[in-house]
Formats: C-alpha cells, structure tokens, sequence
C-alpha cells in the first residue's frame, strides 16, 4: 500500500510539472538530412570533372528550463557525412559530438514583474554562455544555420528594453587551453587540422603554435620571410583563418510606427603573428602563420591585438498592407570598417545594400543591389579596402552556391550583386527563384599585370519548401551558375589564361533537405464533442 502511494505521488508530482500546458520545461529535436550533387558548388571545376554527392546529417536535442527569474537551455548536436565513419569505429577516429548551445539568462528587471524591485528598465537580463547571436536579417551577425554545423560564440550578453528600445552588449573572450605553465594571454585560434602538407606534399602533423597557410601544393606568387615560395591561399572572410581573440558588441534598435531603426558596432580582436616555416629544404618546409613565441631567440612582440571595428545603421520601412493595393518593405543599410585587419593592415572598407520588396496576396518580388568594396589592383590605397562581412549568414545573401564571403574565399576586388527574388506562399508551399548578376566593384589584374574584366556571371537559384505537418518539413533546390572567363582569376584558381581556360565556365548545385523538429513534450489538441 504504501508502494503504490509513493508511485501515485511520485506520477502526479511528474505530470504537474511536466504538463506541456502549464511546464517550465521543453524538450524538442532536430534531425536535418541534405543530400546534394555538386558540379561547381563555391568554385569552378576542371573541365572533364565529374559530380560528387554526399549526405550530411545534423542531429539536435535541445532542452530549456524556465523558473521565476531563471532562463535555461542546451543543445546538443552532432554533425557527421553519411559514410564518414566505418560501421565500426575505433577510439582514434575521434568524434564529432559537440555542445552546440548552453547557456543561461538571467533576469535582472522585469516591470510586469512586481516581485521585482530594480525597476529603471522595463527588461533586462544577463545570458551567459555559448550561445546563438543574430541580429536584424542576419546580412553581419547571425547564426549560419544552413551550414550543418551552424554558428555560436562563448560569450556574456547583457539585454535591455525601455520604452521601446533594444539596447545588447556582448563580450567574449577565447583561451583554448587553461593548462599550468599557460601564461599571458598567447592565444593559438583552435579548430586546426591535425595534419598539414609541407612544400614536397608530404602530409606531417601541423607544428605546435603555427597555423598552415593552405594544406599543400606549391605557388610561386607568395613569398616567406627568407625568399622561399608558400603556398597560395584564396581571400576567406570571417574566422575562415583565424579565430578572434575577443571581441566587444553593441546593438540598439528602435521602431517608430512603421520604421525600424537598427545600430550595430562590432568590435573584434586578432592575435598577432609572424610568418615562419618549419623544417628545411631536404625533409620540406611548412609554412604558416606563428602565434605564439618559439623561444628566447624569437624577439617577435605577440602582446595585444589587431583591432578591427565594425559599425553601421539600417532602416526597414513598410508601406501599405497587404489586403489592399499591398504591401512595400524597404531595406537600406550602411557599414563602414576601420582599424586593423587580422594582420595588421590599415583598414578603411565599406558595405551598402538597399532592397524592396512588393507583397500582394501570395506573392513577393524584390529586387535589391549589393555593394562590398575591395581593393583596387589599378589604384591601390595602401589600405585594406576589402569588407568583411563578419560572422553572417553568405548563403542567403551573395547567391545559394556560396561562391562569395563563403569557405571558399572571395575576390580581393569586392563585390556588386544586382538581384530580383521572386516568392510564392501558400500554407504548406513556398516556391523561390533568385536571379543574381555579380560583378567585382574593383579591379583585379592577373599575374602579367592585364586588368580582368569586371563582370564574374549570373547565378539562378530555384527552391521548393513544403511543410508536410507541424514536425516534418522538405527543401528541394537546383542552382545554376554562369561564370564569365574572369570569374577563376577572381577566386584565384587561375594566374594565367591558360590555367583559366581549363576551367567550365557553368556550375551546377541540386539538394534535397529533410527536416524533422519532432517536440517532445507536444500533445495534439482533442476536439471536445
């Protein structure tokens, strides 16, 4: 008798709190399958090359806790290639298993809350951890989840809302060891290969404290510090080379009636490093970047950073509605960068976007023009004039094949990007089809000094969504690109017109995306008769 008390007890302290009507707990999962063939995804191939196909998979289970003040959640995720690991698996095949989010939020003032006595906000808290941040349409700060792995920081956030305005400031700092002997604040940006090729294409382990420059193959148009040849790397953009130091954050925003006023300032950090190389002429050299200081005879200063800032304002205003003639949602925005570059360059850049975007019933259209400045091959500034598009989302800005401001670099000259987008909404379809013409903003030259024609080529990306319930969703896409012959100088495949012409000039990207976001703790409403 007194088992089954406990066990009645025991059940009805559990349902009561983990009743999803009235719960402070949620529980929900993400299981993202993407099979796709590439035919000229990010870059263009060699003629004669043939298609490749994969499927990725993103597995999450995400938890949140809400109690009184207290804010809590977690995801865990692991990221992996169908294939990628043998059916059995031993312990050095490493694991990909990682902490995607953990964080807590802290509420500090809260004016609907009268147990609350700090009242000169109307909100504020404090979230701590590794989380998500994204702000406004994701164009600079947002959290890249079309890549598998998707995008988060380590990192303290303070938030505030009073009277209608959104003030966050963020602050992160890395370390990636907090081992004895660890002193200052030398810092090696993590997520390293464990093996790199040196300059007789031998794989060998990557040296301690060096980040290689490419992971192999010669190329005479770059030289180390003693003369020798490295190997050539194309532009990256964000942490693509190396990962901040720290960074500091401010964001405000304001809507008045129907604008949006939105101020982003972005300060992040880079530690400083010198170019050297490791090994000798008969084993082969590895060359690449050296952040932490070898020994006594090193006389390199490592101490501070390079300072890059970031900071802008945009505007979206809507005008009209979408019952009546419709509805028109301007975008405008500029950002301007200045201090240093990650290695230590001047830096003075900027980036522009306006777009429109024209409602009626189900459909949308909007043509929009993009402008990041570059580096000028014919005029150069002795500056960096090249934007970077920091910790965004370039997928869904500079065309769905990711041959710009992606992992596989972008040209020093800049980029224009005219676009129109064309979109059908119904219940469970959405039908896209995005037209891009990208061209350099500044001049590039080959390696024999003649001046490359601006225009890159046209990229068609066409997508289909269908949401087949609340918990199972399908993402088909087909994107065709159209590179003109200056598109292999741009991306830095090519030197010269012979290597250039051994390039197909069209690419070609099919994908389809399943995605179940099942929630746990879900109960499908009954009907009462």
């Amino acid at each position: 008798m007194k088992k089954t008390t406990t066990i009645i007890l025991c059940s009805t302290i559990l349902g009561s709190v983990w009743n999803p009507a009235k719960s402070q707990f949620s529980l929900t999962g993400q299981l993202r399958t993407r099979t796709e063939v590439r035919d000229g995804l990010g870059n263009l191939v060699v003629q004669g090359s043939s298609k490749a196909a994969f499927t990725s998979q993103r597995t999450r289970l995400v938890f949140g806790y809400k109690w009184d003040r207290l804010t809590f959640g977690a995801s865990l995720q692991d990221v992996r290639v169908w294939g990628q690991d043998a059916s059995s698996i031993t312990n050095n095949d490493g694991n990909r298993l990682m902490l995607h989010e953990a964080w807590a939020d802290l509420t500090l003032a809260n004016i609907a809350d009268t147990t609350i006595r700090f009242k000169m906000f109307d909100q504020m808290s404090i979230k701590i951890g590794r989380q998500e941040l994204i702000y406004d349409d994701s164009r600079l700060i947002g959290n890249l989840d079309w890549l598998q792995q998707a995008r988060r920081h380590d990192m303290v956030l303070l938030k505030t809302v009073h009277h209608g305005w959104q003030v966050d400031l963020g602050y992160a700092f890395n370390q990636n060891a907090d081992a004895f002997g660890t002193t200052n604040t030398s810092y090696v940006p993590g997520n390293l290969p464990a093996y790199t090729k040196n300059s007789l294409g031998v794989l060998v382990p990557v040296p301690s404290g060096i980040i290689p420059l490419a992971a192999g193959g010669n190329a005479a148009n770059n030289s180390s510090p003693n003369g020798t040849s490295v190997f050539a790397n194309p532009v990256s953009t964000n942490g693509a080379t190396q990962q901040y130091k720290s960074f500091t954050s401010l964001y405000v925003s304001k809507k008045f009636n129907q604008t949006k006023f939105s101020f982003l300032f972005f300060n992040d950090n880079f530690g400083k490093y010198k170019l050297d190389s490791i090994g000798n002429a008969a084993t082969g050299y590895v060359y690449g970047r050296r952040f932490v200081s070898s020994g006594a005879s090193d006389n390199y200063d490592y101490s501070g950073a390079q300072h890059r800032y970031t900071y802008g304002l945009m505007i979206n205003h809507v005008l009209g509605n979408a019952s009546g003639f419709g509805k028109i949602a301007i975008q405008a925005a500029y950002y301007k960068q200045s201090g240093t570059n990650r290695d230590g360059l001047d830096l003075d850049a900027y980036h522009y976007t306006v777009a429109a975007t024209y409602q009626k019933g189900k459909f949308s259209f909007t043509p929009g023009y993009d402008v990041l400045s570059g580096n000028d091959a014919v005029a150069p500034s002795g500056k960096d004039n090249r934007f970077d598009p920091l910790y965004g989302t370039p997928h869904k800005f500079w065309g769905y094949m990711d041959y710009f401001y992606a992992g596989t670099g972008s040209p020093t000259g800049g980029l224009n990007n005219a676009y129109f987008k064309i979109k059908y909404t119904s219940n469970q379809f959405t039908i896209g089809a995005d037209f891009h013409n990208f061209s350099l903003s500044k001049n590039m030259k080959k390696a024999d000094g003649t001046i490359i024609d601006k225009q890159l080529g046209h990229e068609v990306d066409l997508q289909l969504n269908y949401s087949m319930n609340k918990f199972t969703n399908i993402e088909l896409g087909y994107s065709i690109m159209s590179a003109t012959a200056s598109m292999p100088f741009a991306k830095a495949q090519a030197t010269s017109d012979a290597v250039a012409a051994s390039y197909r000039k069209t690419g070609n990207w099919f994908y389809a995306m399943l995605k179940f976001t099942p929630d746990f703790l879900y109960t499908k409403p009954v009907a009462i008769r």
